[in-house]
């Protein structure tokens, strides 16, 4: 953040100065957790149910915050006081914004991916010019100004993921940061069950492209036909990328390597040059062309574009982070969030990672799917038995559907198990685990993320190195029992 002295930050936030110095400067970072405030900062109270942010003002001041941002007023502490403390926030980043005019703001958005490519984004432009686009997903009304504010005047590009839950939430991020530059990757059936269809979905992503300016450009997924309308909806100018053969950035010729990370030809205006991503999945393809079209559009040489796509790497965690243990197991920890569409992409990702080998699929609950959640999860079963998926185990009673879709399946040849919990998820990974296995770990955000730590070398608790003469070719013609069926 750019030095602001409390009376510019009150007159930002519409706020009211309390036993603060209205010439004191907030000179470094604003913060709402307590125990990452540093000397100079400006610390932000949110009452909550639990947790109050108020009971730690005082702590905050004493570990340097110049001075407290909040809704009540507490005794000895300098405060900035506001009727709402998320109001306030998102005002005080459009504000300094408007201080930055040589910042370019990226944003995007898509019902799955979003997280990974704004990864992508960020390591690309980073070459060109000082870049904040931190990892994880700081997308909401909270995460999203707190981003901002990590901006400060020696920042050229803000990358900027956009999430919503309903109508209106996209449009009121890009009210706090307007994109000259917006990306959206597709349309899927996360979060269904708060916008009732697809096309509610797509009415809520395609905001990011409305708030475009005429002389900004939207990168749109060519391959997905609810993406490519919203061109339409945007007086910017429009570049489409993907498979398809009218778009300007796309990838021609793909195909995997041994650890399923994709190669292919990138094809632009400008030429072409081979690629090979270090990411595993085939959807690391599309989501590296958005980001290849966005840093081609701010002056990243073609030549330089190639090589820069194969050194992209995971940053934010537990996003298809692939890991080999001692034992010859490689695990894919995917664990952080589940939707349909990211599910299916992990199973083809695991199916060509483990081909010749025996694959296991972990998969956990998928939230907010609404009247589309028994089908959804009945889908990714059938899925992962057409993928011919060795192994499924299913944790959990919601996720059930999964088990049976998988068994719906009459000519697949693998197993799927039901347990009840992640403990039980893992025991059952304990009996059955095999050297040369891979495994899938992939859910909502149900503590699935406790299944794969278990399988990390050096786990407490965790699953040991199995005996190397347990290997898969050994077992292939034996069957897990089906939950409810004799062995």
């Amino acid at each position: 953040m750019i030095p602001l002295t409390l009376a510019e930050v009150a007159a930002a936030v519409d706020g009211r100065l309390v036993g603060a110095d209205p010439d004191a400067v907030v000179s470094g970072p604003v913060e709402y957790d307590s125990r990452r405030v540093a000397p100079g900062g400006l610390f932000v109270a949110f009452p909550g149910e639990r947790v109050d942010g108020h009971h730690y003002a005082a702590g905050a001041v004493a570990a340097g915050a110049v001075a407290v941002l909040g809704t009540r007023l507490v005794e000895g502490v300098p405060m900035v006081l506001v009727t709402d403390g998320l109001t306030a926030l998102a005002a005080l980043a459009r504000a300094l914004l408007d201080r930055l005019p040589e910042v370019t703001v990226i944003g995007l958005t898509g019902s799955s991916g979003k997280t990974t490519t704004k990864d992508l984004i960020g390591q690309l432009v980073s070459r060109l010019g000082p870049t904040v686009a931190p990892p994880g997903s700081p997308n909401n009304e909270l995460g999203h100004p707190y981003t901002v504010l990590q901006a400060d005047e020696h920042t050229r590009y803000l990358v900027l993921e956009k999430g919503a839950r309903g109508v209106g939430h996209i449009r009121f991020l890009c009210g706090i940061a307007r994109p000259r530059i917006a990306a959206v990757l597709n349309v899927g059936v996360a979060h269904i069950g708060e916008f009732g269809s697809r096309e509610a979905i797509a009415a809520a992503k395609g905001e990011l492209v409305e708030a475009l300016p005429p002389d900004g450009l939207a990168v749109l997924n060519a391959d997905d036909p609810l993406v490519r309308a919203m061109a339409d909806r945007t007086s910017a100018r429009v570049v489409l990328v993907g498979e398809a053969a009218d778009a300007q950035v796309r990838a021609c010729d793909a195909r995997p390597d041994g650890r399923g990370r994709y190669g292919y030809t990138l094809v632009t205006p400008e030429g072409q040059v081979p690629v090979q991503l270090g990411l595993t999945g085939a959807h690391q393809v599309g989501n590296s062309l958005l980001a290849a079209a966005v840093a081609r559009e701010l002056g990243m040489p073609l030549a330089e574009l190639g090589p820069a796509l194969g050194e992209l790497g995971v940053r934010s965690t537990r996003r298809m982070d692939v890991f080999d243990r001692t034992d010859g197991v490689t695990v894919i920890d995917d664990s952080y969030n589940a939707n349909p569409a990211s599910t299916a992409a992990a199973l083809h990702a695991l199916a060509g990672l483990g081909a010749g080998r025996r694959t296991v699929a972990v998969l956990g609950y998928m939230a907010e799917l609404g009247p589309y959640e028994r089908d959804g999860h009945a889908e990714v079963g059938r899925l992962a038995a057409e993928l011919d998926i060795d192994r499924v185990l299913v944790v959990g009673e919601a996720a059930a559907p999964i088990h049976e879709g998988a068994r719906s399946v009459a000519t697949w040849g693998g197993t799927s198990v039901l347990v009840t919990d992640q403990p039980a998820a893992v025991g059952e990974l304990r009996r059955e685990l095999r050297s040369g296995d891979v495994v899938l770990v992939k859910g909502s955000r149900y503590r699935t993320w406790e299944v794969v730590d278990a399988l990390r070398p050096g786990a407490a608790d965790g699953i040991p190195p199995v005996d190397p003469t347990r290997a898969a070719g050994a077992a292939a013609q034996e069957t897990i029992p089906t939950e409810g069926e004799p062995a």
